[in-house]
């Protein structure tokens, strides 16, 4: 196909130039044709120019409306963002997070500072066995130490065997046994105690017996005894005594031994060591509730037979025993504030601390079945009334704050009470009070 030069113009330029074609064909003026050439005083080319080809209309090509576009794509074109999605969850999160700590955390809480005051004391006093305004227990404890050392000559002995028995009474009324009161096992042999005692309606005591004689046939295994001095009564039935464990020492005939100043040196060191375990010992079988204030204690240490040891040495052996009067705390200190607190009125109340106290007992010593035990008491210590916390918890409960504030100022033995309501928009205490935690400070137990 033939090619011209209107085939490469491009289709715009060439619809500008048809329009310019039209226009000068329609202007009356201006020839159709090409304008002729002026004449001036220039010399003029006149030779036959190649005539250009006539320009064939080219047909113009229609224009397509273009729609607008959507409004939303108009949005994005302008603000060229989406909508934060990921920041909104995350806000959404810490609000939900920010919640659960509150409900977590909710709750009602009331910390009671007790009321207390400083006593000195120094009064008399008399505590009952298991009863009365001051009553006590007692609580023995009983340790035995041993030594080994080298024999330095030999001695004839002639030494009886002992060991502790327990004696029941299941009468109704007490049972009372005097000094050197026998014990017989089946097979006839003899021990006494060396102590009256007593021994309670439908209880025990536990004491120690010794056999009658010298010798190491009463080095028996644990035994039952009866009592012959009962014999005859209803009382022989029902008042039996046993041991449970061996009766030792019973020795009779020569055999090592030790100077007197080497037993001595050796039993001071086993009552220091005695004395620290009977002591732990001691501490260990406190009842809950009671207190052992100090020199409501007894100690003693028995030096027990020597025994022949191997390769010539001799065993040598301590006894340490102490016998203590226990009180329970709420009562002691109900005695205390009575006698050096002039406001108290018979409150529950408990000892702070009772190491600043000292017991001085009447006697010297306290038997084992003793049933009183007066003493005088001295020192400081610190009365500190008793708060019930399910008390508190009850008077506060569907309460306002302001409210269970005016309730507790009702409460003698509360000094200070600080209340909490979460979350802060709270206004009333839960109605059950087991939702409602109680907190009491300074109001640790005597020890």
């Amino acid at each position: 196909m033939h090619r011209d030069l209107n085939d490469i113009i491009p289709p715009s330029r060439r619809r500008s130039l048809e329009r310019d074609q039209n226009a000068a064909a329609s202007d009356p003026v201006r020839p159709a044709g090409p304008v002729p050439p002026q004449r001036t005083g220039m010399t003029m080319d006149m030779r036959p120019k190649a005539q250009a080809p006539v320009q064939e209309p080219v047909a113009e090509e229609p224009l397509v409306a273009v729609p607008p576009a959507p409004p939303e794509r108009r949005m994005r074109a302008r603000s060229g963002r989406r909508f934060p999605f990921g920041t909104a969850l995350i806000a959404l999160l810490v609000v939900a997070l920010c919640g659960g700590v509150l409900y977590a955390f909710a709750g009602a809480k009331v910390t009671v500072t007790p009321v207390s005051s400083v006593a000195t004391v120094a009064a008399d006093f008399k505590a009952t066995i298991g009863q009365g305004d001051l009553p006590f227990q007692l609580i023995t404890v009983e340790k035995t130490a041993t030594a080994s050392v080298p024999a330095e000559s030999t001695t004839n002995s002639a030494d009886p065997a002992s060991g502790k028995i327990t004696i029941s009474n299941r009468q109704t009324t007490p049972q009372a046994l005097i000094k050197n009161t026998r014990f017989a096992t089946a097979s006839g042999l003899i021990f006494r105690i060396h102590d009256s005692i007593s021994i309670p309606a439908g209880g025990t005591i536990t004491v120690t017996a010794y056999a009658d004689e010298a010798g190491d046939k009463y080095n028996i295994p644990a035994s039952t005894f009866t009592i012959p001095g009962l014999k005859g009564s209803s009382a022989f039935d029902q008042v039996t005594a046993k041991s449970d464990a061996p009766m030792t020492g019973g020795f009779s005939g020569t055999r090592p031994s030790v100077a007197q100043a080497t037993k001595d040196k050796q039993y001071a060191a086993m009552q220091t060591t005695l004395a620290a375990e009977l002591a732990k010992d001691l501490a260990a079988k406190i009842p809950a509730g009671y207190v052992l204030v100090p020199g409501a204690s007894f100690t003693n240490f028995t030096p027990q037979t020597d025994v022949a040891g191997a390769s010539g040495t001799v065993a040598l052996s301590e006894k340490g025993s102490t016998i203590a009067a226990v009180f329970p705390s709420d009562a002691l200190a109900r005695a205390v504030a009575f006698k050096s607190v002039g406001t108290y009125n018979g409150q529950p109340a408990t000892l702070k601390d009772v190491q600043n106290l000292k017991v001085t007992p009447t006697q010297t010593s306290i038997a084992p079945d003793a049933t009183e035990f007066p003493f005088s008491l001295s020192g400081n210590t610190v009365v500190v009334w008793t708060v019930d916390p399910a008390k508190i918890a009850g008077a506060v409960a569907a309460k306002t704050r302001e409210s269970a504030e005016i309730a507790l100022k009702s409460f003698p033995e509360v000094d200070k009470a600080t209340l909490v309501l979460r979350p802060f928009w709270a206004s009333h205490f839960p109605a059950d009070p087991q939702k409602i935690k109680v907190t009491v400070v300074g109001a640790t137990s005597a020890k």
